[in-house]
């Protein structure tokens, strides 16, 4: 039974995964994401309370947040206004490099 999920889990990502983000480069995101360190920190661990971590988090959620500041279908004042002039390349960029942060988590 093992085989045959970890078999359905191979097959749903590669399913899901574009060939955009396949491209993505997290080096390049790295150096992409100076500009978004200021509130969500140089390792996307935020620095503002009302910031959210964007380390770890996985690349295709980032990816569908940022296209949805940059379309106006999600609203934030300021994220609307970075996520702008990314075009799909940067986003794929960022969003590889914040998914690429390894996040140590600590038992309470």
């Amino acid at each position: 039974m093992n085989r045959h999920v970890i078999a359905w889990a191979v097959a749903l990502a590669a399913a899901t995964t574009t060939p955009a983000a396949l491209a993505a480069s997290a080096a390049a995101g790295k150096t992409k994401a100076a500009a978004c360190a200021a509130c969500h920190g140089p390792l996307g661990k935020a620095t503002m309370p009302d910031a959210p971590n964007l380390a770890g988090q996985p690349a295709m959620y980032l990816t569908e947040q940022l296209k949805a500041y940059r379309s106006g279908a999600r609203k934030h004042e300021v994220m609307s206004m970075m996520a702008k002039p990314l075009k799909d390349a940067d986003i794929d960029d960022l969003s590889a490099w914040f998914a690429s942060i390894q996040v140590q988590v600590q038992a309470p």
